[in-house]
């Protein structure tokens, strides 16, 4: 059942709000998605240190990283978001009214702004942004088709030129995986198929394919995969070594395996390209003594990570590589502290 969520409004803009009130603004997404949950972890951390951290529940997707490098204030709320049915009332309250000084978002998204590449492609890079810590949060992409079709490979469906119903999610690869087997989004509907986002809940009561990735790895009552695979039986596709590998080098993924037992219909472990990472990360200008309290105060309570609704980690070896992303000088400081890095 959706929920019906209201339009917040913004909190007071007499309350005194910054990281020198220590009441900094941090960017990140609702409360039962990856990037709020951890900012909520963010934030019950911070307070040991006299840090109330306030956060915007809807500074997320591409514009994440944007909100943070730009100094944005919270954006406006979407309409659209009503009609998201894991969102209820209380995931997004109202946001702070003041600019966003730090955030939570993937890795990848802060890297690709950094460096102005694949969706922010274009655009300036914005070097100003920081790493404060990279906590591990790893996610799969999976290709699977309901068992009954009996499509055991995505090559059938060129040459059969069946009407399928793909659903995906919202990462960057399901382009790259059709054109692997000849297809595009116009030869899909020219045969009578469909592609649709695998996150809007009428889409997922007929469909014949998913190609999505942990994009759709959010609370397990709200999880994609966990619900069509209870619901549907399900044949997971292995994708072949050379697609594998060009996305690798095309989506900055991995290789890795999907568990044996990750899901129902999985019966052994299957070849796929993975990711992990999820950053708290800020801007270059923030206060090296402010970055330090950060970085100090995740580690000082990783405890936290293990009561989370998502599967976070923290690794020391790790939480200070930003992969291209330049480390906070403060962060820096306390990873050397700790031992972490040289």
């Amino acid at each position: 059942m959706a929920w019906v969520v209201s339009a917040p409004t913004f909190a007071s803009a007499q309350e005194q709000l910054g990281i020198q009130a220590k009441k900094p603004v941090l960017g990140a997404a609702c409360k039962v998605c990856p990037w709020g949950a951890l900012a909520d972890i963010v934030k019950q951390a911070m307070q040991a240190y006299g840090y109330d951290v306030q956060i915007c529940y809807h500074c997320f997707r591409a514009d994440a990283p944007r909100i943070v490098a730009d100094a944005k204030m919270p954006p406006p709320w979407e309409e659209t978001l009503r009609s998201v049915p894991m969102i209820a009332p209380s995931d997004i309250p109202s946001p702070p009214h003041a600019p966003v000084e730090f955030g939570v978002t993937s890795l990848d998204f802060v890297r690709w702004a950094y460096q102005a590449t694949h969706i922010y492609a274009g655009e300036k890079p914005r070097t100003n942004l920081r790493l404060f810590a990279v906590i591990q949060s790893p996610t799969y992409l999976l290709v699977a088709a309901r068992s009954d079709l009996g499509i055991t490979d995505l090559a059938q469906i060129k040459q059969k030129r069946w009407p399928v119903r793909i659903l995906t999610g919202v990462g960057t690869e399901t382009d790259a995986i059709l054109a692997y087997y000849g297809l595009t989004r116009q030869t899909v509907l020219a045969a009578g198929g469909h592609i649709a986002n695998a996150g809007i809940p009428q889409e997922r009561k007929n469909f014949d394919v998913i190609i999505a990735d942990g994009t759709l790895a959010n609370a397990p009552e709200f999880n994609v995969w966990y619900e069509v695979s209870q619901k549907f039986d399900l044949t997971f596709l292995r994708l072949p070594d050379d697609l594998l590998d060009q996305l690798v080098k095309e989506s900055d993924m991995e290789r890795g395996e999907i568990p044996d037992g990750l899901l129902r219909g999985i019966d052994h472990a299957i070849p796929t390209v993975v990711r992990t990472g999820t950053a708290i990360y800020g801007r270059a200008d923030n206060p090296d003594d402010f970055a330090y309290t950060v970085a100090k105060a995740i580690d000082e309570h990783q405890s936290l990570l293990q009561w989370s609704l998502l599967d976070f980690s923290y690794n020391p070896h790790t939480v200070w590589n930003g992969r291209g992303v330049p480390l906070h000088p403060g962060a820096a400081r306390y990873y050397r502290e700790a031992g972490y890095m040289k």
